[in-house]
């Protein structure tokens, strides 16, 4: 590229690929196909802001005729207002993990009925309902920037889920189970998925209601990642931040939880939200939001980083062909010394709240509430009555103080996370937390 004194910095970030979704209901395949697309996006830091060219189709282009696409972007540029820095950060690329399956060694007809056959076992009495969907999505991608810096590689995540609806008298009760992953091809033999899906609804159709109320309670990993994410991850995001639309903002050093309590996020580790490199070219890695207890980094790009540091850049992540956001991959509550004999024996008397049914939070006031799957009220240290309709709310900053025990093990969930109108895959995970009054909410009465 010729040298033009209008631009800053330059990249692009190109991705094609193929998607195949497979969709069955009540025995029936609704839907299936394969999808394959193009995109590329070129950003240019102009005297001020950022000028953003979206192409659909994209081919590559060398010399005059990319000097061109640079020139287009450039005159979008020149209507940004407010001025942008960038922060520097190591550029470096990590392996992708090598995959148990590849998924394109499968044809659609056997995915699909591999598929049938994980509904087809969530059928039982009491079940009126099933469904059950596949999704994989094979990606190529290639970055390059105007500093020099340029990547490419392949990734495959492949996923599925299977819900089932039971009812009885009136009462009905849902049990789902998804599972995704990067490491290839994962619908051979999991018909347990469907079993377990199934024996969950009917399991809640028999569940007692719990009384709300403050009192001890005990998270098991999958609800308390999702406070782990949507809690604390959200809030550490450097946009929000710099918006002032987080309860962590200005409080780097603050203690706000246990000394035992840390809570990270790591690209690099080889769950569903893993990049080997970050929608901006930049180096992942772990990052501490909070260690021992204390207000430690927040997330980044490199603009949030030039904006108000206090981190790392290597979590700027996008959908293909849309512009890159400060974004999450896999967030979690780091493991403790506390053996699950031990954490039940402290609670003695409270609630186990196990799995997730949606939620809300508000990081800007921090606060929050979530939506469990099921519990157990605890009893002398005991698991006892199975209970339904159960959530936990409270406010974020005292709810970290509140966790007071770490298990030993800590257990992943998949999914996908929407902001900006962009949806990314991530994980989310802890191990067996003991939370200090709890505010939870049940429909039970005395």
């Amino acid at each position: 590229m010729t040298e033009t004194p209008g631009i800053r910095y330059y990249d692009l970030r190109q991705v094609s690929g193929q998607s195949t979704h497979i969709d069955v209901d009540m025995g029936v395949i609704e839907s299936a196909g394969t999808t394959f697309y193009n995109k590329a996006v070129i950003r240019v830091l102009g005297p001020r802001g950022w000028g953003i060219l979206q192409i659909d189709n994209y081919t590559p282009v060398s010399g005059k005729k990319f000097d061109e696409l640079l020139a287009s972007a450039e005159k979008l540029a020149l209507a940004a207002e407010d001025t942008i820095s960038l922060g520097d950060a190591p550029r470096t690329i990590r392996a992708v993990p090598p995959v148990k399956e590849d998924c394109r060694d499968v044809s659609i007809g056997e995915k699909a009925e591999l598929l049938l056959a994980v509904e087809k076992a969530a059928d039982r009495p009491l079940v009126t309902s099933r469904r059950a969907n596949y999704l994989e999505r094979i990606e190529n991608v290639r970055f390059m920037d105007s500093s020099g810096s340029e990547y490419s590689y392949e990734i495959c995540r492949s996923g599925f889920s299977v819900m089932a609806v039971a009812s009885r008298n009136g009462t009905v009760q849902m049990g789902y189970e998804p599972d995704h992953t990067i490491h290839g091809f994962n619908l051979r033999h999991r018909e347990d998925m469907g079993r377990k899906a199934a024996d969950m609804a009917v399991s809640l159709l028999d569940a007692g209601l719990a009384k709300g109320g403050k009192m001890h309670a005990i998270l098991d990993p999958e609800l308390a990642g999702v406070f782990a994410h949507e809690a604390v991850g959200h809030a550490s995001e450097g946009d929000l931040i710099e918006e002032g639309n987080s309860v962590l903002k200005g409080r780097t050093g603050e203690k706000i939880g246990d000394a035992s309590l840390t809570i990270v996020d790591d690209p690099s580790l080889h769950e569903f939200g893993f990049e080997p490199v970050d929608a901006e070219g930049i180096a992942v890695a772990r990052t501490e939001i909070i260690r021992s207890g204390k207000v430690n980094s927040f997330l980044h790009n490199r603009q949030t980083l030039a904006a108000i540091g206090n981190g790392v850049a290597g979590h700027a992540r996008s959908m293909p062909g849309e512009p890159p956001l400060v974004r999450m991959s896999n967030t979690f509550i780091e493991t403790g010394n506390a053996t699950d004999e031990e954490i039940f024996a402290e609670c003695k008397n409270g609630i186990f709240l196990a799995g997730s049914r949606g939620g809300q939070v508000d990081p800007g006031r921090g606060v929050f509430q979530f939506n469990a799957e099921y519990g157990y009220l605890i009893e002398n240290g005991e698991k006892t009555r199975m209970v339904r309709d159960v959530s936990l709310s409270g406010e974020i900053l005292k709810t970290l103080h509140g966790i007071v025990l770490c298990g030993k093990k800590r257990v992943m969930h998949s999914g996908y996370c929407g902001k900006g109108g962009q949806s990314v895959p991530v994980s989310d995970g802890a191990p067996l937390v003991l939370l200090r009054d709890a505010v939870v909410g049940g429909s039970g009465v005395d």
